[in-house]
């Protein structure tokens, strides 16, 4: 399973976020695909209020203040 991690440099709730999301990535396997927003104009207008943001399969699974609970339910039900 792959999920990406939209977020960007300098962002504090980013930060920690990936470690959120890195302590679930200890108990169910899956990898992170971390994107820059600033990297791309349309991604960046896209999740610049949302960021940090979780996707899985197209869907978003968390933005903003990510919780263990969520993304481990969420990735249970790949």
């Amino acid at each position: 399973m792959k999920v990406q991690f939209f977020s960007r440099p300098n962002c504090h709730l980013c930060d920690e976020g990936l470690s959120i999301l890195k302590l679930v990535q200890d108990d169910i396997h899956f990898e992170i695909e971390i994107i820059n927003i600033e990297d791309d104009d349309d991604i960046h207008e896209k999740y610049m209020l949302m960021i940090p943001v979780v996707v899985k399969d197209g869907e978003i699974i968390q933005n903003g203040q990510l919780d263990y609970v969520t993304l481990y339910e969420a990735f249970l039900n790949k």
